[in-house]
C-alpha cells in the first residue's frame, strides 16, 4: 500500500510538473506565432531602430519605447542596485542574527506589495516632488527609475543576502587571522567569494525592472519620444502594450505582440546569464 501510495503522489506531482510547463510554453509559443511573422514581414531593422510610431499610419517603429525601457531599466539599477547590496552587506555581517531573522523575512514581504500601490506612491508623492524642485511634469523618466529602484530591492537584496551567508566562515576567520580589518575581510574576502549571486540578484532584478507594467505607466508620463533628458516624460514597451492592446487590431495589434517578442526574448536572455551566474557559486562551494 506504501508503494501504490508513493507511486500515486508522483505522479500526481509529474502531471502538475509538467501541466505547469506545458502552459508556459503554450504562452510562449503563441507569443512567437502573434509576433514573428510581423516581424519577418516589417523587418527587424524597421521594427527596432525607427522611431516613428503612429499604427494609424502603418508605422510601427518601437526603438523609443527600446530606448525609454533601457534607460527605466537602468536608471532602477543605478538606485537599486547599490543600495540593495549595501543592505545585504549590512544585514549578513553587521546586524545581529535574531535581528536578522526579523528584517529579512519583513523585505522579502515587501515584493508582495503591488505595483500599483508603488504607481500611486510615485504619482502622489514622488512626482510632484520632482515637478516643484527640478522642472518638467514630474511625470518622468526620473520618477521611473526611482520607483523601480526601490520595487527591485527585496529581489537584490534577498539573493544577495543568500549568497553572502554561504560563504564559509573559516574564510572570514583565515583573513582576520593574516590581520585584514573586518571591511577589508567584507570587500576583499566575502563579497568576492558571493560575487556569482550577487551578479544574479543584479541581474534578476534588472528583469523585474524591465517587465514592470503598471507602476512605470503611472509614473513615466507615457510620452512616445526619445529621452533627452531624466525629467522627459517616456513610455516603455510594456506599458506600451498595455496601454493600446485593448483596442488594437490588424497591423497594429500584431505589432504589438511583436514587442511581446522582444521583451521574452530579453527577459529570457537575463534569465538564462542569470541561471548561469547562481550555478557557478553552486559549483563553488
Amino acid at each position: 500500500m506504501n508503494v501504490i501510495g508513493e507511486k500515486g503522489v508522483q505522479r500526481i506531482l509529474s502531471v502538475t510538473a509538467f501541466s505547469a510547463i506545458s502552459a508556459l510554453l503554450l504562452i510562449a509559443l503563441f507569443i512567437l506565432n502573434e509576433g514573428l511573422p510581423f516581424i519577418f514581414r516589417y523587418g527587424l531593422h524597421d521594427f527596432l531602430l525607427t522611431s516613428d510610431w503612429e499604427p494609424q499610419a502603418g508605422k510601427f517603429g518601437i526603438f523609443p519605447m527600446v530606448a525609454a525601457s533601457v534607460w527605466v531599466t537602468l536608471g532602477a539599477m543605478v538606485v537599486g542596485a547599490p543600495l540593495g547590496i549595501a543592505g545585504a552587506i549590512f544585514l549578513s555581517e553587521f546586524v545581529p542574527k535574531s535581528v536578522m531573522r526579523v528584517v529579512k523575512p519583513t523585505i522579502e514581504l515587501l515584493a508582495a506589495i503591488p505595483s500599483v500601490v508603488y504607481g500611486f506612491i510615485g504619482v502622489m508623492v514622488l512626482a510632484p516632488l520632482i515637478r516643484t524642485y527640478l522642472g518638467g511634469p514630474g511625470l518622468s523618466l526620473l520618477a521611473a527609475c526611482i520607483i523601480l529602484g526601490i520595487m527591485i530591492l527585496p529581489t537584490v537584496i534577498s539573493i544577495s543576502i543568500d549568497s553572502i551567508q554561504a560563504v564559509p566562515q573559516s574564510y572570514r576567520e583565515g583573513s582576520l587571522a593574516l590581520g585584514a580589518t573586518t571591511w577589508q575581510t567584507i570587500h576583499m574576502v566575502t563579497v568576492r567569494a558571493a560575487k556569482s549571486g550577487i551578479i544574479a540578484s543584479i541581474i534578476l532584478g534588472m528583469g523585474r525592472a524591465i517587465g514592470e507594467t503598471m507602476a512605470v505607466i503611472m509614473v513615466a508620463g507615457n510620452a512616445v519620444k526619445i529621452p533627452h533628458s531624466a525629467l522627459d516624460s517616456v513610455r516603455s514597451l510594456t506599458a506600451n502594450i498595455a496601454l493600446e492592446m485593448s483596442y488594437a487590431t490588424g497591423l497594429h495589434r500584431e505589432a504589438l505582440f511583436a514587442t511581446g517578442v522582444v521583451l521574452f526574448v530579453v527577459i529570457i536572455i537575463l534569465n538564462s546569464v542569470a541561471i548561469v551566474a547562481l550555478r557557478k557559486r553552486v559549483a563553488k562551494k
